[in-house]
């Protein structure tokens, strides 16, 4: 039996509606128990990609500003607590990793960062632009999210 996922289109205008649908996405993610939950994002520059994560960041209320880790490459956030009766709550997430693979040869680079002790911790959630460059060592049942840009406005988000 094959089973389909169906994805779903979401054109964004302004930052407003970026907040609305990382709430969205977060509020609809199934977390996985035994692993980190992966998200890879895929877009040119400009596209979205690290505003999207930046709206995440604000979702689990982390403080510090998000940037892309282009030159560091990884980035890792601690989530805080989201107190009880808040809208989204953290799904038991406790870091946030921002991986910017665009400076990456393959997968093997990633191995350096601690990769496999990231992705067998279920209390992360991590988020990889340019996946394509590590594709090679990403498990086959990640998240996908892709960005285009539109106009100075707009981005067309397919999940």
């Amino acid at each position: 039996m094959v089973l389909l996922t169906l994805m779903k289109k979401k054109i964004i205008q302004n930052i407003g509606e970026m907040k609305d649908f990382a709430n969205f996405y977060i509020k609809n993610l199934k977390k996985e128990q035994n692993k980190a939950e992966i998200i890879i994002l895929i877009g040119d520059l400009g596209s979205g990609k690290t505003t999207f994560i930046q709206q995440i960041a604000n979702i689990f209320e982390i403080k510090e500003y998000i940037t892309s880790p282009t030159f560091v490459i990884q980035k890792k956030y601690k989530i805080n607590n989201l107190p009880a009766g808040r809208q989204v709550p953290s799904l038991g997430f406790e870091n946030l990793i921002h991986i910017d693979a665009y400076r990456l040869e393959s997968g093997k680079e990633l191995l350096d960062l601690n990769w496999e002790e990231n992705i067998n911790n279920s209390q992360n959630i991590i988020f990889i632009e340019w996946p394509e460059r590590v594709s090679d060592i990403l498990p086959k049942d990640v998240n996908k999210i892709s960005f285009k840009f539109i106009d100075e406005n707009s981005r067309e988000i397919i999940f």
